[in-house]
């Protein structure tokens, strides 16, 4: 079942530049067209993703910040925030979680996307990043309780002037346990447009594109070319 916008302030937060893009890059951008403000909060910059032997972790971060900016402004994301928390040492720390939290109180967003923090792997297909799993853990930690409840890290409200918030929606990506599907199939080559700016990370272009582009929604018509991005949505009503 397609699932129709449900906020006007959505924040996504993962941990990597390409995890927007790659997890649900055509739902972002469906939702930028339709009048959402979105905002991308990445937990690092990245700087451990290169092969590349005379690469440095100072400049991959440099370089892999920018290869976000432009992604994001392709599928029409407002701001890009980065916390540059180290690549690969991130833990659902309670550092995290108020920087998170932060964020939320900033930008008080209907909806708030992030990562499945319960999936270790998908089935003979690879392992899940342990960055994942700890950006995912402390975005629900601080969607809920923490954001909400006012007594939670206050000096956030008694320093820097932020109200508790409490978030309606959470929608969780890359998730085993999907109970609503977005249909994106206007929306797909829009985010192959953005995948082409992560230079560092994505040997060859075509053959991304023609894999994303064959991989249909399997419960389509035969007749039917659709696209669909896979969410647990969970709505908070108090």
């Amino acid at each position: 079942m397609d699932q129709p916008m449900a906020g006007k302030r959505v924040l996504g937060v993962f941990a990597h530049p390409d995890d927007p893009e790659f997890f649900c890059g055509a739902t972002f951008a469906r939702w930028a067209a339709e009048g959402a403000e979105v905002t991308f909060l990445l937990a690092t910059s990245g700087d451990k993703g290169s092969g590349d032997p005379d690469m440095t972790s100072e400049r991959l971060a440099l370089i892999r910040e920018d290869e976000e900016r432009c992604a994001a402004a392709k599928l029409g994301v407002k701001a890009v925030i980065f916390l540059r928390y180290p690549d690969g040492e991130l833990t659902p720390s309670l550092a995290l979680r108020r920087d998170i939290v932060r964020v939320i109180r900033m930008t008080t967003p209907d909806i708030v996307v992030t990562l499945d923090p319960t999936v270790f792997w998908w089935g003979d297909r690879g392992v899940n990043h342990p960055d994942h799993r700890a950006v995912g853990e402390a975005t629900l930690d601080a969607v809920y309780p923490t954001a909400r409840d006012r007594l939670n890290f206050l000096e956030q409200e008694r320093d820097e002037g932020l109200a508790p918030h409490k978030t309606k929606y959470l929608y969780i990506s890359g998730t085993q346990s999907p109970n609503v599907k977005v249909d994106v199939t206007d929306y797909v080559e829009t985010k192959i447009t953005a995948l082409y700016e992560h230079k560092t990370q994505i040997a060859d272009m075509e053959k991304m594109a023609e894999r994303l582009r064959g991989n249909r929604d399997p419960e389509a018509p035969p007749d039917v070319v659709r696209y669909v991005d896979s969410f647990r949505i969970i709505t908070f009503d108090r």
